[in-house]
């Protein structure tokens, strides 16, 4: 997209950073001369079309990195800094106060003759569903690493969100200035935590406070950026030329091994350019064109086999040029992914909502990713999942917390939408209520063949996977005046932020705050003071513990009761035993033994099955949800005439007996700790864990540092971040990351009952 050299403040706007008038140099940022020619530049060829995630641990440098993309693509005309609180996809207070990022933001520009539509999220573990939502509707994603630090504990996190949605990623080893920044340590630690296949294309020229630029290893072209003394260092300018005899003999020989091995890996991984090099280029490998190389990358990308390793330094300002080439290069197209997903929707529209904001003015901010068809303003679509209509009145291209109005979108584009106030994070929404029967149909037509590549025959896009809070606590509005503004403020937040639940205590009344972490409920506290101009109290910060049983139970239980002149009766025989809980899922389980599952209708199953997770959902020691659970139904016997409510009433009131015969066990949430601290404070850090019940998994070196892995109880880590800063003089870092559940012992589980029943 052309941008023209007109500050925002000329066309009547407010700064995009201050809201303000504002006469900071840097803050001014450039949008279209005219909105016609951003239009016409809008929906470009698919196949020119990037959709792509920057994903990290905290601090590994993505927003620096993002900003510097937004810089050299021409759409900022002065480099951000996170430090200084002026970057584009950080614009919350909260970010800004901070240093860090909160809320993933979406931002589209143009490099070259592509469009990219890339999505900035968090690093922070208490903001994992971000990550999620955003990877779920992304084609590729590039991972930044911390080049002195390798694989961290959020970038396994993850990495792991982009493997379960099958998402080709690039990896940048930013900040390879730093003076503990190790090429090979880092690509040691991508192949044994990440157990991903590093394609290396660069080699890195100097080391720490003199690296200087990267050698290319495809094309053997070093491109080395301007030195730091000289008038303009803003890394938009740099020297490209080819390796020559004249250079260094050390980075000769490094290069020519580099480009050696990238070679013989290569043809490991593509059968394709194995069978070019052992026809074409059998007496001379290095004579391989590098345009045959960099396809067999791209192929073996696509295919997630290995993963494009790139560095540079994005704070310095060198090396993002080369990563903006190496996105459009390798990673895929909208066309080149979802291909089976929604083919039976062939030209009509469907998009996946992936994320909600609320804007005072404009009311709900809908996110949608265009998988087919055409979307455009001023219609009716309609939205699957909650079976409505809704007008659709206007419809943007976002960028960051500006916006810019377009008339129409076409498939692979990430919109943002004015006007659904239904739409949720994760519905699926399509042209109408025909297009859908219509791509049922196909579906169901095609179903044998999808069942043989073992597809489900959906024409529901699979929405986002939202993770279980682990804290929670009270939260009271400053008089009874102001509960429904709050109210209405946790519903506009709960929208916005699935993770986020809140519920009603049904003993105290007292509305009850759910989140992901402390920082979590901390942000959501803020946003509810400044947003909403309303200054709440939380109560105490709990942990949210889960309930299991100890015992395998077979009971019967029978409800007879007469409403009206309609006798209801009915007689249920069930067994509930424990089972090993071995992930953070949800682990309950139900089955119906055969015979009964061929007997009861689907009315009276459903009936059963609602029973059955209702009684799930509280258990019979403090309340809380049971996990490790299974559940077999054995009898269900009714009158003629009893109605399913009835029948689903016996089935909660004959697992409520069995679970108090059964004998509860609490199950506590247990988080993975890594903390990276320097030697001579690591036996205080030790001692301190000890003291927490921690248990320790290793002790690993990092440079100088040693890095400790743990396992702990949530309920220990309150307000750790300050007692570590105490022990270590603020000398070390530290990352939590829910593990699994564990049982208590008897003695710390009375100890918790007693507490929760007031009586410590």
């Amino acid at each position: 997209m052309k941008m023209s050299g007109r500050y925002l403040l000329t066309a009547g706007l407010q700064c995009c950073r201050c809201r303000v008038s504002c006469h900071v140099k840097r803050h001014y940022s450039f949008l279209p001369d005219d909105v016609k020619s951003l239009r016409a530049v809008v929906n470009p060829d698919i196949s020119k079309i990037r959709n792509i995630g920057i994903m990290a641990h905290i601090d590994a440098g993505k927003t620096t990195t993002t900003e510097r993309m937004l810089y050299y693509s021409g759409y900022t005309r002065a480099l951000g800094d996170v430090d200084d609180g002026d970057t584009v996809t950080d614009f919350m207070a909260q970010e800004r106060e901070r240093g860090i990022t909160i809320q993933s933001a979406a931002v589209t520009f143009d490099w070259k003759t592509h469009r990219i539509n890339l999505i900035d999220t968090p690093g922070h573990v208490d903001f994992t569903l971000e990550v999620e939502r955003a990877l779920r509707v992304l084609d590729g994603a590039v991972a930044v690493f911390d080049a002195s630090a390798g694989v961290e504990a959020q970038t396994l996190t993850v990495w792991r969100q982009a493997e379960k949605h099958h998402v080709p990623c690039l990896c940048f080893l930013n900040k390879m200035d730093k003076p503990a920044a190790n090429l090979c340590f880092s690509i040691q630690s991508i192949k044994q935590k990440l157990k991903a296949n590093p394609v290396l294309l660069q080699i890195p020229v100097g080391s720490g406070r003199n690296f200087s630029g990267v050698v290319d290893l495809l094309t053997n072209q070093k491109m080395i950026w301007k030195p730091k003394s000289m008038r303009h260092d803003d890394g938009r300018m740099f020297e490209s030329k080819p390796l020559d005899q004249s250079d260094e003999p050390e980075l000769l020989q490094e290069v020519n091994e580099a480009r050696a091995a990238l070679i013989e890996q290569v043809a490991d991984l593509d059968d394709e350019f194995a069978e070019l090099l052992l026809t074409d280029f059998s007496d001379n490998f290095d004579a391989v064109p590098s345009i045959k190389l960099q396809e067999a990358v791209r192929r073996v990308t696509l295919a997630r086999k290995g993963v494009p390793v790139l560095c540079g330094s994005s704070l310095r300002n060198k090396g993002v040029q080369p990563l903006l080439d190496a996105i459009t290069a390798y990673l895929p197209a909208p066309n080149e992914r979802h291909h089976d997903l929604v083919r039976w929707y062939k030209d009509d529209l469907c998009a996946l909502a992936f994320k909600v904001l609320h804007d005072k003015q404009r009311g709900p901010l809908v996110f949608l990713r265009i998988y087919s068809g055409t979307l455009k303003p001023q219609t009716a679509v309609h939205n699957i999942n909650r079976n409505s209509i809704e007008r659709m009145s206007r419809l943007l291209v976002p960028f960051a917390d500006q916006h810019v109005e377009i008339p129409s979108m076409t498939a692979g584009n990430i919109a943002l939408t004015v006007g659904l106030k239904q739409t949720v994070t994760g519905d699926t929404i399509v042209s109408s209520k025909a297009s859908a029967a219509a791509a049922a149909r196909r579906a169901q037509n095609d179903g044998v063949e999808s069942k043989k590549r073992g597809e489900h025959a959906s024409v529901v896009l699979s929405g986002v996977e939202v993770p279980d809070p682990v804290f929670f606590c009270t939260i009271e509005p400053p008089t009874m005046a102001k509960q429904a503004d709050l109210e209405n403020a946790l519903s506009c937040l709960q929208r916005e932020d699935p993770s986020l639940k809140v519920r009603i205590d049904s003993d105290s009344g007292q509305t009850v705050l759910c989140g992901m972490g402390e920082l979590h409920i901390e942000i959501i506290h803020d946003r509810i003071r400044r947003e909403y101009g309303i200054e709440t109290h939380l109560g105490p910060l709990r942990v949210a513990y889960r309930e299991s049983i100890l015992h395998e139970v077979s009971t019967t239980d029978t409800l007879d009761r007469t409403v009206g002149e309609r006798r209801h009766l009915a007689t249920v025989e069930l067994a509930i035993t424990p089972h090993e809980i071995s992930t953070t899922g949800s682990s309950c389980e139900l089955a119906f033994t055969e015979e009964l599952g061929g007997q009861l209708s689907p009315e009276i199953k459903e009936a059963v099955e609602n029973g059955v997770h209702s009684s799930y959902l509280q258990g019979p020691l403090l309340g809380y949800p049971l996990r490790g659970v299974s559940t077999l139904i054995k009898s269900v016997k009714m009158e003629p005439g009893t109605s399913p409510a009835m029948v689903s009433a016996c089935v909660s009131r004959c697992m409520l007996k069995a679970l108090r015969l059964a004998g509860g066990q609490v199950l506590e949430p247990v988080m993975s700790l890594e903390v990276t601290v320097g030697e001579e404070r690591l036996s205080s850090v030790l001692g301190d864990l000890a003291q927490r019940r921690g248990t320790v998994r290793d002790i690993q070196s990092r440079h100088d540092d040693k890095v400790l892995l743990a396992t702990v109880p949530l309920a220990e880590m309150m307000g750790y971040s300050t007692i570590l800063r105490t022990l270590t003089s603020g000398n070390a870092t530290f990352s939590l990351e829910l593990d699994t559940y564990e049982a208590m012992n008897p003695q710390d589980q009375n100890t918790l009952i007693k507490r929760m029943a007031g009586l410590l």
